[in-house]
């Protein structure tokens, strides 16, 4: 995966000159550079470190910043500059000054720049930068992603606990993040579903379980009490995710033509109601897909 090659590169200490990172999630920004961080001497931090936010109203100019990453390091260190923002957005100018520079940058820098945004490699191209490396996990590889963070931790987890962090938080990697501080405070080397499963409710009534147990039910009365509960501790988007886990969980196994018919119209309800959700276009989305997903089950009886 891409953010393996990035997590390679940390490990050997970034040893280019220079590298650009991209990607959709702040928060994997965020990790980035809190990576990056650790790679410093705390000593040398004041003097080798610098970050630039495109988005600060008083960011130096690209001229300016060059200027410090080809300035003398202090302590025989190397001195690391980060650009962070919405690449995009640099003038043509500043990128031909940019180019030059990262034709032939200085011995003893590291020039990271950022881009922060939805954004095709292709279009990062135009900088020259070589080392090029996407920071997106793709949802199949979130389960390995949770495992190897708690095993930073010097904790493990078993799969279907992991199963059941996604499917009560969805996955939103910084939700999940912040569960997974939650859970490696419960004092235990080896983490099972029972030991996150009350951790995980954080004082609500009910889970993703719960909502898909009383859909299959055809309870809508239960459902939206559920769901009304849900919302007060997870966003629509991540309980999206949640939904999406747990329906690709349970239906696999449903082999027959009925369920693989079943499975496409569930999965088409969830894809058009995160459309909804990421592009504003309807009111009340959530509760729309709740409501279909309820009818399916009812004709579903109605067929038979």
């Amino acid at each position: 995966m891409s953010y393996q090659t990035f997590l390679n590169e940390i490990e050997k200490g970034l040893p280019s000159q220079v590298y650009l990172f991209y990607s959709s999630d702040s928060f994997l920004i965020r990790e980035a550079i809190e990576a990056i961080k650790k790679i410093v001497p705390e000593n040398d931090m004041d003097f080798n470190f610098h970050i630039y936010d495109l988005s600060d109203e008083e960011v130096p100019s690209i001229q300016q910043i060059l200027d410090v990453t080809n300035t003398f390091c202090f302590f025989n260190g190397r001195r690391f500059t980060l650009l962070s923002g919405n690449l995009l957005k640099i003038s043509k100018k500043d990128i031909e000054k940019l180019n030059a520079y990262i034709s032939s940058p200085a011995p003893s820098s590291v020039l990271i720049l950022l881009h922060n945004g939805t954004v095709k490699k292709d279009a990062l191209e135009k900088f020259g930068v070589k080392k090029i490396i996407s920071l997106d996990i793709k949802e199949q590889d979130i389960p390995e992603w949770i495992k190897k963070r708690i095993k930073i931790k010097e904790l493990e987890i078993s799969d279907d606990a992991v199963s059941c962090l996604i499917a009560s938080s969805g996955t939103d990697l910084g939700l999940l993040a912040s569960e997974i501080e939650k859970i490696s405070m419960l004092g235990k080397k080896k983490i099972t579903y029972n030991d996150i499963s009350d951790i995980l409710a954080g004082g609500r009534l009910y889970n993703v379980f719960d909502l898909v147990y009383a859909i299959s039910a055809k309870n809508p009365d239960k459902v939206f009490k559920i769901y009304k509960s849900l919302r007060e501790t997870i966003d629509d988007y991540s309980l999206i995710g949640a939904l999406n886990w747990q329906y690709g969980r349970s239906i696999p196994a449903n082999k027959n033509e009925e369920g693989s018919s079943l499975s496409f119209k569930i999965f088409e309800l969830l894809n058009k109601v995160d459309i909804d959700i990421k592009s504003s276009g309807r009111n009340f989305p959530v509760e729309y897909l709740l409501i279909k997903l309820l009818r399916l089950q009812v004709d579903r009886v109605s067929v038979k």
